[in-house]
Formats: C-alpha cells, sequence, structure tokens
C-alpha cells in the first residue's frame, strides 16, 4: 500500500485561501488524511491528543507562530518527532536558522506550486507512492 494512503497530516494556517491551497495539493498529491488547524495553539492541543506523522504549518499567526508550535511539539514527548514543514511568505536567514535548531524537518516559500510541496514532503517522508 502507497505511504500516501496511511500518512495522517496536519495543516497549520489561520488564513482560509492558504489553507484551501495547501488542501488542493494535498488532494492533487492523493493524501487523503488531513486534518486542519487555524492557529499554533488548537494544533498543539489537538496533536498532543492525538499525534500526526506530519505537520505543515504556516509561520506567520497570532497567537502561537509556526516556529513557536514546531518548539512546542519537540519539547513535548509525544509530538517529538512528528515531521514538521514551515511555510512562510517571509523566508529569511534567522527564521530558517531557528527553524533548524527546533528540528524542523523542512521549508518552502509563498508562493509555491503543487510539484514544489510534493517534493517537500517527500524529502521529509520519502516517496509518497
Amino acid at each position: 500500500m502507497a505511504l500516501k494512503s496511511n500518512l495522517h497530516v496536519m495543516v497549520v494556517d489561520d488564513m482560509t485561501i492558504s489553507r484551501s491551497l495547501i488542501e488542493q495539493a494535498l488532494d492533487w498529491a492523493g493524501l487523503v488524511n488531513v486534518q486542519y488547524a487555524s492557529d499554533g495553539q488548537e494544533a498543539f492541543r489537538r496533536l498532543a491528543a492525538q499525534p500526526v506523522h506530519l505537520v505543515i504549518s504556516d509561520y506567520n499567526m497570532p497567537g502561537m507562530d509556526g516556529l513557536s508550535l514546531l518548539e512546542a511539539l519537540r519539547q513535548n514527548p509525544s509530538t517529538q518527532r512528528i515531521g514538521f514543514i514551515l511555510i512562510t511568505g517571509t523566508a529569511n536567514r534567522e527564521m530558517i536558522e531557528r527553524g533548524q535548531r527546533a528540528g524542523m524537518n523542512n521549508f518552502i516559500a509563498k508562493p509555491f506550486t503543487k510539484e514544489a510541496l510534493l517534493k517537500c514532503i517527500e524529502s521529509v517522508t520519502g516517496k509518497l507512492q
């Protein structure tokens, strides 16, 4: 059975349009076990209760931003091994270095194509087919 059938993903983004674009790309890639959260705090609560394999999170969100979510996930024993991809429209060296220190698995800059997102995901999970 293909990995894409078993991979559980959570997308975290406060912007409906951004979540929709990510949802379309994941649907195109054949990922079916996808859940959504609109902010980092909600995502952390849900992930602590029921971890997934991969989190794809926006950086810029009110309250708990994407890197703060990553840091919280890495400090919790039940979530510390979740794969983590950061999506940002404002990538800078300091942000990427902070993410790498915290255990970020990959990142992708906005805007992105569905093919680029798939490649980014597969660099973390391995081939989905």
